[in-house]
C-alpha cells in the first residue's frame, strides 16, 4: 500500500447553487449539457489598451461543431458587446497598428476568407478571394498590408499515363492516388493534397495576394514584420530532407519586395515562433537543443535581427514554455508554462530574471483535465487571461499586480443551478523510487462521506502531457453518474522537469504503471471508495497504459481502452507521424529493435487479460490507427474475454472535436462500467 503523504481538499472549487440540491435530472451534469457549453479564447488587446476582442466559442447542436464569434470588452465601461456574431465563423481577430481596423477570418460567404472591419463605422471589406484557407494573419507596421499563410496546391502526377478513355456516361471507380512523399497524411486532415503552404501579402483594403516565399517547402507559424515593413520573419524547414526532419526548423528573413530568403538561424534543433520587440531591435523565439529525447522543453531566446547576440533568458526554468509575448515597453517577455499540473503566466526580463506564477490559466480543454489557457498583454503590469476554474470552462479575467478580476460569466446560465463535482488533491510516494506522484480526484455531486462509491482511474495521453485541477466535461459527467474519479501525473508527465518526463524515454510503458497503482492504493485507503468497484480508462497514451494495466492486474472490474497503441511494431509503420515516432520514441528502426518494442507492447500481455475490456477509437484516426484497436479486440475475442469495440464516426484522434462524439465517448464508457458495477 502506498504511503499517503498529503491529502488536501481544494477549497473554493465547489460551485454555488441557488439553494438545497434538487432531486431532478437537471440538478447535475447531463449529456445534453455538452451542447450548451461556452468558453472564451484568443484575447486580442487594442493598441491603445482600451478594449479587448475575444473569441466566444459555443457548441452548435445543428452542425455538431464549435461556433466561433467575436465579442468586444471595453476596459473603461466594463461593457461586453457582440462585434461579429451569427451562424458563420468569425475568428483570428487582429487589430491594425492604429487600432482603427480589425482583420479577421470568416466563412460567412461560404469559404474562409480574410476580412477587414472599420471599427468606428462598422463597415466591412472582403480582402481576399482565394481558393484555400487563410491563416496566420499579421499587419504590416504601417497598416497598409496584411501578411498571411495559405496552402498552394500543385498538380499531383502519377507514373501511369496509358489509361483508356472513359466512355461517356460510364461509372468507373475513379483515379488512383499516386503517393511518393514521406509526409502524405495527417490526423484530422486525412490524405494530404499535393502542394505547400506559402506566405502572401495583400493590400489591407483588398486586392490580389502576392506570394513572397518559394520552393517545395512549408512556411507558416508566427509572421513577424521588421519595423520598416521591408522584411518578415517566419520559421520553417527549407532543408531538402525536411520531411524526415520532424523537429527541425530555422528562422528565416523574407524580403517582402523580392522574396529573397535568408537564414537568420542555422543550427541543429528547432528555432520557432519569432516575435519582434516593440522597438524592432530584437527577436524573441523558442528553441531547444535536440538531444533526441521524447520530451524536451523549449527556452525563450532573444537575438538581433541578423541572428547575432543570441541569449537564453529562461535556462533556469526547467518547464515546458510557450507563447512568448513582449511587454509593452520591450523590457522583457511574458510566457506560459506548466508547473505541477497547472498552466501559469511567467515573466522574464532581458537579464534573465524570472518572475513565476503571475496568473493561472485554464478552461480550454473541454474533454479531459489537461493544462490549457491563453493570455494577452494589456500593458506592462496588466494581462487578460483565460481563467482557471475546475468547475467552469474558460472565462476572461484581468490580472493586475497580483489581483484577478473576472470579467465574463459565460456558463452561469447553464451551471449556476447545478451541483457539480467537489475536487481534491492527493500525493503519494511511488513504490518504485519514492518520488512524489501528484493526483486529483472528483467526488460525486451531493457526496455522502458515509457511503461507498465506485472509483474510475482516468489516465492522460501524450504520454508527455499533464493533467491538473482543471475543468473537464468528461470528469464532471463521470462524477454525476455516482463515481469518484481520480487522475494523476505518473512519471513521463510534463510540468515536473525534463528528467521526470524522460524517466520513460525508450521505456514506455514501464514504472508509470506502478505510479498509477500507487495512486489507486491511495484512493482505496479512503473510507468512501469501494475497493470492489474499481474501473480504469484512458485515451491515446492513456489507452496504452489502460491496456497495459489489464495485462498486469485483474483488480479492475472493467476497462475502456480508448484510441490506443497496442503493438509498437505495427504502430511505427502505420501512424501518420512515423518519421517522428521512430526517431524520438524508439531506439531505432522497428525491424532492428523487435524485442525491445514487443516487450513494451500491450499486445504481448493479452494472454493475461481477464478484465472485461471495451475498445473505443475514432474511425478517421491515423495517429493511433484503427488497426491498433482491431488487433487488440480480435485478440480478446479469440481468448473469449468479454469485450466490445466502439468506432466513433467522423472522428480523428481528437474525438471531442465534435460535441456529439464527446457525448458518445463518455456515454459508452459509463455504460460499459455500469454493466459490470456491483451494487
Amino acid at each position: 500500500m502506498s504511503k499517503i503523504i498529503k491529502t488536501t481538499l481544494l477549497a473554493g472549487l465547489v460551485s454555488l447553487s441557488a439553494g438545497p440540491a434538487i432531486a431532478s435530472d437537471n440538478a447535475t451534469w447531463q449529456y445534453e449539457d455538452v451542447f450548451n457549453i461556452e468558453y472564451a479564447a484568443s484575447p486580442q488587446v487594442s493598441p491603445s489598451g482600451g478594449s479587448i476582442v475575444y473569441e466566444r466559442r459555443s457548441m452548435d447542436i445543428m452542425s455538431d461543431s464549435t461556433r466561433i464569434n467575436l465579442w468586444q470588452y471595453n476596459l473603461s465601461s466594463n461593457a461586453h458587446t457582440p462585434l461579429l456574431s451569427g451562424k458563420a465563423q468569425y475568428r483570428m481577430a487582429r487589430f491594425s497598428p492604429d487600432g482603427k481596423k480589425l482583420a479577421y477570418i470568416s466563412n460567412e460567404e461560404g469559404d474562409n476568407q480574410l476580412y477587414v472591419r472599420w471599427l468606428q463605422s462598422g463597415d466591412t471589406a472582403r480582402v481576399t478571394n482565394v481558393e484555400h484557407g487563410v491563416s496566420s494573419i499579421s499587419w504590416s507596421p504601417n497598416g497598409q498590408w496584411i501578411a498571411f499563410s495559405m496552402f498552394k496546391p500543385q498538380e499531383a502526377k502519377g507514373i501511369f499515363s496509358e489509361m483508356p478513355k472513359k466512355p461517356k456516361g460510364a461509372n468507373w471507380a475513379g483515379t488512383a492516388k499516386y503517393i511518393d512523399q514521406m509526409s502524405y497524411r495527417s490526423d484530422g486532415r486525412g490524405f494530404l493534397p499535393h502542394g505547400y503552404r506559402h506566405i502572401y501579402v495583400v493590400p489591407a483594403e483588398g486586392g490580389t495576394p502576392r506570394q513572397i516565399t518559394s520552393g517545395d517547402f512549408h512556411h507558416g507559424g508566427n509572421i513577424a514584420w521588421s519595423p520598416n515593413g521591408e522584411q518578415i520573419f517566419i520559421s520553417g524547414d527549407r532543408h531538402p530532407d525536411w520531411q524526415d526532419r520532424p523537429r527541425e526548423s530555422d528562422i528565416y528573413q523574407i524580403n517582402v519586395a523580392t522574396g529573397e530568403t535568408t537564414n537568420v538561424t542555422k543550427r541543429e534543433g528547432p528555432d520557432a515562433a519569432p516575435v519582434m520587440s516593440p522597438n524592432g531591435k530584437k527577436i524573441a523565439y523558442l528553441r531547444f537543443d535536440d538531444k533526441k529525447l521524447s520530451s524536451q522543453n523549449n527556452d525563450i531566446f532573444i537575438m538581433n535581427n541578423d541572428g547575432s547576440d543570441v541569449e537564453n533568458l529562461t535556462a533556469k526554468l526547467d518547464r515546458p514554455i510557450g507563447n512568448p509575448k513582449w511587454d509593452t515597453k520591450g523590457r522583457g517577455l511574458y510566457f506560459s508554462y506548466d508547473d505541477f499540473g497547472q498552466k501559469y503566466v511567467g515573466y522574464v526580463n532581458l537579464k534573465g530574471k524570472i518572475t513565476e506564477k503571475i496568473a493561472k490559466l485554464g478552461g480550454q480543454s473541454l474533454g479531459r483535465p489537461y493544462t490549457s489557457g491563453e493570455f494577452a498583454v494589456v500593458d506592462t503590469n496588466e494581462l487578460v487571461v483565460t481563467l482557471a476554474n475546475a468547475n467552469r470552462p474558460a472565462d476572461l479575467a484581468m490580472v493586475k499586480k497580483g489581483k484577478t478580476r473576472k470579467v465574463t460569466s459565460l456558463n452561469e446560465d447553464l451551471l449556476a443551478h447545478k451541483t457539480t463535482a467537489e475536487m481534491g488533491e492527493i500525493t503519494v510516494k511511488s513504490t518504485v523510487d519514492g518520488r512524489d506522484i501528484q493526483a486529483w480526484y472528483a467526488l460525486p455531486p451531493n457526496f455522502d462521506k458515509n457511503k461507498k462509491y465506485p472509483l474510475i482511474l482516468e489516465i492522460h495521453g501524450g504520454p508527455h502531457t499533464a493533467y491538473g485541477p482543471n475543468f473537464s466535461t468528461e470528469v464532471q459527467l463521470m462524477a454525476a453518474k455516482g463515481y469518484v474519479v481520480v487522475w494523476a501525473n505518473p512519471r513521463g508527465s510534463t510540468s515536473y522537469g525534463e528528467d521526470f518526463a524522460n524517466l520513460i524515454h525508450h521505456n514506455y510503458p514501464s514504472q508509470d504503471y506502478n505510479d498509477l497503482m500507487d495512486v489507486v492504493d491511495g484512493m482505496v485507503a479512503k473510507p468512501y471508495v469501494d475497493s470492489n468497484n474499481l474501473f480504469v480508462t484512458g485515451g491515446s497514451g492513456g489507452g496504452v497504459l489502460t491496456a497495459w494495466i489489464v495485462g498486469k492486474t485483474d483488480r479492475f472490474k472493467a476497462a475502456v481502452v480508448a484510441k490506443p497503441v497496442i503493438n509498437w511494431l505495427s504502430f511505427a509503420l502505420t501512424a501518420d507521424g512515423y518519421s517522428y515516432f521512430t526517431k524520438y520514441w524508439m531506439p531505432g528502426m522497428p525491424w532492428d529493435h523487435v524485442e525491445h518494442l514487443w516487450a513494451r507492447s500491450p499486445l504481448s500481455l493479452v494472454g493475461n487479460v481477464t478484465t472485461p475490456t471495451m475498445l473505443l477509437t475514432g474511425e478517421e484516426d491515423v495517429r493511433t490507427p484503427m488497426s491498433e484497436t482491431e488487433q487488440y479486440y480480435q485478440a480478446l475475442q479469440l481468448r473469449k474475454v468479454d469485450s466490445a469495440m466502439v468506432r466513433i464516426p467522423k472522428a480523428s484522434h481528437g474525438i471531442a472535436a465534435r460535441p456529439s462524439n464527446l457525448i458518445q465517448k463518455v456515454g459508452n464508457i459509463m455504460a460499459w462500467f455500469e454493466k459490470y458495477r456491483t451494487q
